[in-house]
């Protein structure tokens, strides 16, 4: 924008409005600037002003003339069209955009060493270590899973370091900033802090050393009582009712309300907190904790409801709207026993058999562990074929809020994928393995420190044998459809994959990343973020090489000839008719306890009629 100097007479109507300059020389303004809408204004150093035209709505329906009323201003560039009023300290070393309402603050400046929360070093999954997670403005769930993964290695986190420094320095403002149609109201203190786009503050106790990543499409409300320090929020994120949060990175459309402390922490995709407490904590997407008594503290979570301390029911919700429940811990049954329920959706399957005495060992993927005394039961592959598990592959997808344009994180919603249809390969060879050794007249099998009944090792066999030929089945359909069935033309994919915080991917290709980033061939932290975006896009590909290579093992077969091919067909159908009928079972045994309205009950066994239309 183009500024040219006040006229004297422009000068006599500020002055005749209370209005008071140190130099007025130094204050500049835009060539349509009228100054009557200026009142009882203050200004010291050097001021940037736009036009002020236009009605401002400052509540629905109330609409006041753009203008400056009772305010203080230092070192202060403004755009057009906006109402700032009744600051009671002052405004300083601040850049505002056009269409913004400012009202009833105290205190917004830039101060000297501001960093916007920008390079912040946090320490993740241990409060006490060393710092392993760098906070800027363009971290994903996958660079920050990367970076504490790879912590360990000092050339490679040197290596983050430098590049994220490098973008840092690249786009860090040189004072804090307001975007345009911002509003800010009946807010103490905001220093050091850049707010984008239509983001609206309203009520906020302190934002100190903050980024606010709001957009037109995605926008961030920051409501009442609510403190933040060396913080990002990224678009689409609510944090309001008395919010306190230091040294944390808040990705998109999350929701962090009602009186909830964070620390040290990471939030991605549509996570919701409340009420309770997070330190050192990594929380992937769609992470939750409702309950006052919960605790988040140094573990990596995703796809997961905390519940609180003392009260672990949200997962009996199976049919009905309530149900959150892909992983509880330590819920304790009528029976007396206690049950460790694995996460079992998308990329995040997890099972605690390796947290559990044995972090070496492989687990048995989609169990239950479940404690009467000092013995563990286990009951492998129960958790596949449960109310719970259909109903969270069907809405996680539906409860992603976030705006097609800002969608940083990358999730996978496959609840079968090379990931976790590899621990089930290797859950299904345990088991076959331990029937093997000890026979089938036997009651129980030993598997390290756990037991597990002869009928639950079976139905475990069974239920991994369903979700195999669903996998396999399913991978090949889509083949045929997308026109890519037949011999791989790559060999990438067909080892180990693994997760970073919602991304599959092969292993091989995560250490070709950190290769390329210890050699110097990555020279922007975007190339990185890029490489992710790269490999979710050639996810079917290398899902086709490994799923390739697994028909072949499974069926014994040397090709895939248009015979195997009908089998494969026939197997998946069997298979998921088998599948939605033990689905049927369950839902039929939670009907009969008692704890289901029939209208819910109904709703959900028509949902299961329809799988049908699936099949083909």
């Amino acid at each position: 924008m183009d500024y040219r100097q006040l006229t004297q007479e422009e000068i006599g109507v500020l002055e005749a409005n209370s209005c008071w300059a140190e130099d007025w020389s130094r204050v500049e303004v835009a060539e349509a600037f009228k100054p009557y809408a200026f009142h009882r204004v203050l200004f010291y150093g050097d001021i940037r002003l736009g036009s002020f035209d236009k009605q401002v709505e400052v509540s629905k329906g109330f609409v006041k003339h753009a203008g400056i009323n009772n305010a203080t201003l230092r070192n202060v560039v403004i755009g057009n069209d906006c109402l700032i009023e009744n600051v009671g300290n002052y405004i300083n070393n601040y850049t505002i955009g056009n269409d913004c309402y400012i009202s009833n603050i105290c205190t917004m400046e830039t101060i000297e060493g501001a960093t916007y929360g920008e390079g912040h070093v946090v320490s993740v999954l241990n409060e006490m270590g060393d710092g392993n997670l760098i906070l800027f403005h363009d971290l994903n769930s996958q660079l920050a899973a990367f970076m504490v993964k790879h912590f360990g290695d000092k050339q490679l986190k040197d290596a983050l370091q430098r590049l994220v420094r490098e973008e840092i320095q690249f786009t860090v403002p040189e004072r804090g900033t307001i975007g345009n149609n911002v509003k800010i109201i009946n807010t103490k203190e905001i220093t050091n802090t850049v707010i984008k786009d239509e983001c609206e503050i309203s009520g906020a106790s302190r934002l100190s050393d903050c980024t606010i990543l709001s957009s037109k499409d995605a926008s961030v409300y920051i409501g009442t009582g609510v403190i933040c320090e060396n913080s990002i929020i990224s678009n689409g994120c609510s944090i309001t009712n008395s919010v306190k949060m230091q040294d944390c990175f808040v990705g998109e459309a999350c929701q962090i309300t009602n009186g909830f402390t964070a620390e040290a922490s990471v939030f991605f995709a549509n996570s919701y907190m409340a009420n309770g407490e997070a330190c050192a904590a990594f929380c992937g997407p769609f992470s939750a904790s409702h309950h006052k008594s919960s605790l988040l503290i140094g573990g990596q979570f995703s796809f997961y409801n905390a519940g609180s301390n003392t009260n672990f029911s949200n997962h009996a919700y199976k049919m009905g709207p309530m149900h959150f429940g892909t992983l509880e811990r330590g819920t304790k049954t009528a029976s007396g026993a206690y049950v460790l329920m694995p996460a079992t959706i998308g990329a995040f399957s997890v099972c605690f058999g390796k947290l559990m005495h044995h972090p070496d060992t492989r687990c048995l993927p989609f169990a239950y562990l479940i404690a009467y005394g000092e013995t563990m039961y286990l009951v492998p592959g129960r958790n596949i074929t449960t109310v719970g598990l259909y109903r969270d592959i069907k809405k996680w997808p539906k409860r992603d809020k976030r705006a097609a344009g800002s969608r940083k994180s990358i999730i996978n919603f496959d609840w079968l994928s090379p990931f976790t249809v590899g621990e089930i390969v290797q859950g299904k060879k345990i088991l076959e393995a331990l029937r093997q050794a000890s026979g089938d007249n036997v009651s129980t099998y030993n598997y390290h420190e756990y037991i597990i009944n002869a009928s639950s090792l079976r139905k475990g066999i069974k239920y991994y044998d369903i979700a195999l030929r669903i996998y396999m089945g399913a991978v090949l359909k889509r083949a045929q459809k997308e026109g890519f069935l037949g011999k791989p033309t790559s060999d990438i994919g067909l080892g180990e994959w693994t997760d970073l915080s919602g991304l599959l991917l092969p292993v091989s290709e995560e250490q070709r990343l950190v290769d390329d980033i210890k050699n110097g061939d990555i020279d922007t932290i975007q190339d990185i973020l890029d490489r992710f975006v790269g490999i979710n896009d050639y996810y079917r590909e290398y899902q086709w090489a490994w799923t390739y290579r697994l028909i072949l093992d499974y069926y014994g077969l040397s090709e895939l000839t248009p015979q195997a091919i009908e089998r494969i067909r026939e197997d998946y159908i069997k298979a998921r008719r088998a599948w939605i009928a033990e689905i049927r079972k369950d839902a039929e045994k939670e009907f009969a306890m008692g704890d289901v309205e029939q209208e819910v009950f109904d709703d959900f066994v028509s949902k299961l009629d329809h799988e049908v239309d699936y099949e083909n």
